[in-house]
């Protein structure tokens, strides 16, 4: 398993990975210490109430989402952004279709 990628991302040479109910990710780059994934939602498409030890750091980067982070709710747009402690639960509704940015602190070794 490879724990490190490309200096550059390209991304007509990079698949997409299908997640399933509406959503999909592609991966940018990650060693050890990080990750960096674009996911793709479909409208009305849900990323579950979760949690990980991992800090993650989220920029919308188009569509409009209800976030929820740890009980709290906000509707969120393009150039908006979350982040999220270690351990606190979690989770996206997509309310127009979009793209958001994911960063992890150490790699998601759950998602090779």
């Amino acid at each position: 398993m490879a724990y490190s990628t490309d200096s550059f991302f390209i991304n007509k040479n990079t698949q997409w990975e299908n997640c399933g109910s509406g959503i999909s990710r592609q991966f940018i780059g990650y060693n050890t210490q990080l990750m960096v994934v674009k996911v793709r939602f479909e409208k009305g498409a849900i990323g579950t109430l979760h949690a990980h030890f991992h800090t993650q750091g989220t920029y919308v980067a188009s569509g409009k989402f209800k976030i929820t982070i740890d009980g709290k709710e906000e509707i969120l747009e393009t150039g908006d952004g979350f982040f999220v402690q270690p351990n606190k639960e979690h989770g996206a509704e997509c309310l127009e279709a979009g793209m958001l940015i994911d960063s992890f602190s150490p790699i998601r070794e759950d998602f090779l």
